[in-house]
């Protein structure tokens, strides 16, 4: 694992951002050329929100692969995290541009349908989190940094929980991204209170 770590901290940061980003632009044009399907734009959305699921679940996983395997991706933390938000923009603007259209029909749609309410609450949630993850805010917000960045818990829940209330029929796949985010959670929470019983001792 060693070997490995040596290995990641030579890969720049930017090259994470430009091979995370190939995807939108390629998509996009698949959706124009008919590469999509029969219905190109339901597509689009489907696949950015997924990628966007996808990004959220490996930044999540970041702290428990240190802390359990010892593959430190630390560094690419950020990096995933604003994909992350690219994504999910994305996904918003092919449904509001593309899809809806109506600015009425928007509103209507986030007030009478719970997918939506529940996935317009996750993006909400990660706006501060992007608007953040820059090194200014760190020094200006201080510690209070680290409790903003806990918004990613409540957002990953709903971003998993929209994408089940949005699958039509039992879908296996929905549920897995769900089940994964979830775990991840769980799984900090219980290193978390093992950690805060053990430091008491060690102090004692």
């Amino acid at each position: 694992m060693q070997t490995l770590n040596q290995i990641l901290r030579r890969i720049p940061v930017w090259l994470v951002y430009l091979l995370g980003a190939l995807p939108a632009p390629w998509l996009f044009y698949q959706g124009l050329t008919g590469g999509l399907g029969v219905d190109p734009i339901e597509a689009l959305e489907h696949r950015y929100g997924e990628l966007a699921l996808q990004l959220l679940i490996v930044v999540l996983a970041i702290s428990p692969l240190r802390r359990f395997l010892g593959l430190n991706l630390l560094k690419f933390r950020r990096a995933l995290g604003v994909l992350t938000f690219v994504y999910v923009s994305l996904h918003l603007l092919v449904w509001l541009v593309l899809d809806v259209q109506l600015p009425s029909q928007i509103w209507a749609d986030i007030l009478k349908r719970p997918y939506i309410t529940v996935g317009m609450a996750a993006f909400v949630l990660m706006i501060p989190l992007a608007v953040t993850s820059n090194n200014l805010s760190v020094r200006k917000l201080g510690p209070r940094w680290r409790s903003l960045q806990r918004l990613v818990f409540p957002a990953a829940i709903l971003g998993g929980l929209h994408y089940v209330m949005l699958a039509k029929g039992f879908q296996i796949e929905p549920l897995v991204y769900l089940s994964l985010i979830v775990s991840l959670l769980l799984l900090r929470v219980r290193v978390s209170d093992l950690l805060t019983r053990i430091r008491p001792a060690d102090s004692a």
